[in-house]
């Protein structure tokens, strides 16, 4: 089919992290973001599949790119410059058949590695058994694939990795490695596991927008499963995003990475044309696959490559004290509204922070949690608020920093003056605006002053009688 050229991308400053686009979508490409004002949503845009259903999700945060591409990362050095001193792996001995594990997500490219295995094994005159289970798992369920590489395909008699039989396990999601079925496969100092710590969300975020993924938690699971000296991770899933623009081939990278690590006994030109007879991306499979190597040889030279293409942070530095919250958002109200507006917050604080004083001593958790709180109240989504986001420079810089070439902007809105209700849901019909909107949104913004008062046109609609 042809790729449409058209994008979904998620203004996080609007966005209220509610989860009903997950929820209306069960699209596993609307990911959480956490920001300082909570956990937000975005679009990974490198397994997005382009059904837009995620757009029916009730929020003005959505705009559509069309036209135009996701930018690619500029590298500071060509990767042949890179590879140019990348020494030959060593191989584990196959005196008998050498059981790998490969844990995944359906449409991440599971089943793919233990093909390229495969070939890769039949390429050297070795044997392989493999066995895919798949379940259900079209895209985004776990996924795993055993196999066995032994020095002939007579030395083959089951591709199934045993109850902790397991030589290497390769786990290209951190959710589905640390699953018990997984674990169950694993030998404590005698499996190397080596695991890319991106850790991807499951369908849980559709029905919980608050579930809780903890990255240190499934890490030590599988340490404890294999022993800390043989796990090895590493953050396949962003150093391929920062340095090939596309995070897709992930679990092509891992395989370079185990590669080169001497975790498996096929070499690495082996691989190379395993990926040419497959036939799909072979240019960017290769540098995936290359760039692996490379991670595992000299880690730090990948890692300052990859540093100008890098996301933020999945642990950012945000204000924890009480103080450098409320400032935070004192700064964030005056913008909103005004300065009288934000001591108001301000003041609220402090009364209930000297009476948790009084009461309970120090830490100052409830207060923490009321200036959370209280600051999504007070700064809640509004007409006037919405157009202050998107006007906003930040906006701009957002879209641009993510994407390039010649594009335009659609924006996915409901307004309560002019939307119809839907008669099935409830809420009102959103509606496709063009790039015009832009010059409408500044002087919007700009009439925040009627906000609350008696010529505020906006005020005399439901929603806004709600909130009062």
């Amino acid at each position: 089919m042809e790729d449409p050229t058209r994008r979904v991308f998620i203004n996080d400053a609007v966005c209220e992290g509610c989860g009903d686009c997950s929820e209306v979508s069960s699209c596993m490409s609307v990911v959480p973001l956490e920001t300082e004002f909570g956990r937000k949503r975005a679009i990974d845009q490198s397994s997005c599949n382009k059904d837009y259903s995620c757009l029916d999700g009730f929020c003005p945060s959505f705009v559509t790119v069309n036209g135009g591409e996701v930018r690619k990362p500029a590298l500071g050095a060509s990767l042949a410059e890179f590879a140019a001193d990348l020494p030959v792996p060593s191989q584990p001995r196959t005196d008998r058949p050498y059981a790998i594990l490969i844990a995944g997500v359906g449409g991440t490219g599971t089943v793919t590695l233990g093909a390229l295995l495969g070939m890769a094994a039949h390429l050297e005159g070795k044997g392989c058994g493999i066995l895919d289970e798949t379940g259900l798992a079209q895209k985004g369920g776990q996924v795993t694939t055993h196999v066995h590489i032994g020095r002939r395909p007579d030395a083959i008699n089951t591709p199934r990795v045993d109850a902790g039989a397991a030589d290497l396990l390769l786990g290209c999601d951190m959710v589905v490695s640390a699953s018990p079925a997984v674990l169950a496969t694993v030998s404590q100092g005698a499996t190397r596991a080596i695991v890319n710590s991106t850790v991807i969300p499951t369908s849980t975020l559709n029905f919980d927008p608050d579930a809780s993924f903890d990255e240190i938690e499934l890490l030590g699971a599988v340490q404890k499963a294999a022993g800390g000296g043989l796990t090895v991770t590493v953050d396949a899933t962003a150093l391929v995003r920062a340095l090939l623009g596309d995070s897709i081939t992930a679990n092509i990278f891992l395989l370079g990475f185990a590669c080169q690590l001497g975790a498996i006994p096929v070499g690495p030109e082996a691989f190379a044309r395993a990926i040419e007879l497959n036939g799909v991306e072979v240019a960017l499979n290769k540098q995936a696959f290359t760039w692996g190597r490379l991670a595992a040889h000299a880690p730090d030279r990948v890692a300052d490559a990859a540093r100008p293409g890098m996301m933020a942070p999945k642990i950012v530095d945000f204000p924890k004290s009480l103080d450098g919250i409320v400032a935070r958002r004192v700064e964030f109200l005056t913008a909103y509204q005004n300065a009288s507006y934000a001591s108001r917050y301000a003041d609220f604080i402090d009364e209930v922070a000297e009476a948790e004083a009084g009461k309970a001593g120090g830490g100052g958790a409830l207060a923490k949690a009321v200036a959370g709180s209280l600051f999504k109240l007070m700064a809640y989504k509004d007409e006037y608020e919405v157009a202050r986001l998107f006007a906003s420079g930040d906006f701009i810089a957002k879209i641009g920093k993510q994407f390039e070439g010649d594009f335009t902007l659609t924006f996915h809105l409901a307004p309560p003056l002019i939307a119809r209700r839907d008669k099935s849901t409830g809420h009102l019909k959103k509606r496709a605006f063009g790039p015009w909107m832009m010059r409408l949104y500044g002087p919007l913004a700009r009439l925040k002053f009627l906000r609350g008062t008696a010529f505020d046109p906006f005020g005399w609609s439901d929603e806004r009688k709600m909130e009062r």
